[in-house]
């Protein structure tokens, strides 16, 4: 008796949730799939209107084979290869910084680095264009003055634009996230390291990092799936600003190009299916590697 109750008071609660995630991710998900198995063809000499028909594979095929699609991947490699280390390893260092016994103005400090997070993406990103505009961004300005000359929409320069604007939103974030966690370890243990003639290195990398693996693991996790649905900045980037981002510059765009510009929207959804296993993938693989490290350490 104690036991049904337990298990109904258990289905009450977790009720709400699984309604909500079947509504706003297993029914989207399920539509995504079943769109991408059909495709529309125009009856006759194209004088007919349209027909939805059966097509299978096609969409998967017409996407995988579409070489602007794979150059997409591609881009997200070389984002990933660049941001990634940078956001985790500047992120980690500013909440090492504020930890530390030498940090002054903590307060201020997280507040400040939050703050860019708080910006949506799109008003961060039309911020940073105007930052990257010649004869309009100061900063441009004061590089050509120093005599530095770089160009933020060229081929070579639209990756780590796109970069600077991510780091400029998500490594304040972070930074909270690895401050909250160093925050929590016992004390105690700092004391006893600083007793036996630890350094402030030593104690950082030796027993603080180890200490907060979990939330290291965490963020890398959310960053790569973050990673991979990168969309609104070079989205931004591409209109109007003569940048050599394009339209179909990641899988998220190309999957945008297809749907809204060429309206072929079943291509469009299995280019999103495709990059969903990909996230998927990737995410196990994280975890994975992560889990076998955590055993072995």
């Amino acid at each position: 008796m104690k036991r049904a109750r337990t298990n109904r008071a258990a289905a009450i609660l977790l009720g709400p949730f699984f309604v909500l995630f079947t509504v706003a991710m297993v029914l989207p998900i399920g539509y995504a799939v079943w769109l991408s198995l059909f495709t529309e063809k125009q009856s006759g000499l194209g004088f007919g209107g349209t027909e939805t028909v059966f097509s299978g594979l096609d969409n998967y095929t017409a996407a995988l084979g579409d070489r602007a699609f794979r150059e997409g991947f591609g881009v997200l490699l070389g984002y990933c290869l660049f941001y990634i280390p940078l956001l985790l390893v500047g992120a980690l260092a500013l909440a090492l910084l504020l930890d530390s016994t030498l940090a002054r103005a903590r307060r201020f400090f997280q507040l400040a680095l939050f703050l860019p997070h708080a910006v949506p993406g799109i008003i961060a990103a039309l911020i940073w264009v105007y930052l990257y505009t010649p004869q309009l961004s100061p900063v441009v300005s004061a590089m050509e003055s120093g005599g530095i000359g770089f160009d933020f929409f060229s081929p070579d320069g639209a990756l780590p634009s796109v970069v600077n604007i991510a780091l400029w939103e998500w490594l304040g974030y972070n930074m909270v996230i690895f401050y909250a966690a160093l925050q929590a370890i016992d004390r105690s243990v700092l004391e006893a390291a600083t007793v036996d003639g630890a350094g402030a290195w030593r104690t950082a990398l030796s027993i603080k990092v180890p200490l907060i693996r979990s939330s290291l693991v965490m963020v890398a996790l959310f960053t790569v799936i973050g990673s991979l649905q990168l969309f609104t900045e070079p989205l931004i980037l591409n209109k109007g600003t003569g940048s050599a981002v394009s339209s179909t510059w990641t899988p998220n765009m190309y999957a945008y190009t297809a749907a809204f510009e060429r309206n072929d929207y079943g291509l469009a959804a299995a280019a999103s299916i495709l990059l969903a296993l990909t996230a998927a993938l990737l995410s196990f693989v994280v975890t994975r590697f992560t889990g076998r490290k955590g055993k072995k350490a």
